[in-house]
């Protein structure tokens, strides 16, 4: 793929800008279609240029952001966030995230009795 000057992959520009941890988290999430470029499901070798719309699913949320800077190299946090305009909603509570009951280790399978609880408390 011949690169010019104005476009870099979406999956480096998103490991970039910090958007994911590692540049493999984001190959994997465009593989997986949580990312659009434009409304468009993209690959990770989509071309990404200034002003182009950025939508990220990733923990649990949807990030918006619209490229103001291209960057091919990780960058420190502070320039990072110069090359974005952020319009992603606000990130829910922690209070309203709902708890994931975890049962203690060694303890096996729940009963049935034990699963009828556990549907209870979630409302089915």
């Amino acid at each position: 793929m011949a690169s010019d000057e104005g476009t870099t992959r979406i999956d480096s520009w998103i490991w970039s800008v910090r958007l994911t941890k590692t540049r493999s988290l984001a190959a994997a999430a465009c593989r997986a279609g949580h990312v659009r470029v434009n409304g468009e499901r993209v690959k990770p070798a989509h071309a990404v240029r200034n002003g182009d719309e950025v939508r990220l699913r990733h923990d649990g949320r949807e990030r918006i952001v619209v490229v103001s800077r291209l960057v091919r190299k990780r960058v420190g946090a502070v320039i990072a966030a110069e090359c974005f305009i952020d319009n992603s909603p606000p990130a829910p509570p922690r209070e309203e995230i709902p708890v994931i009951a975890h049962r203690d280790r060694g303890t096996g399978r729940p009963t049935k009795r034990d699963r009828r609880e556990i549907d209870q408390l979630r409302g089915h």
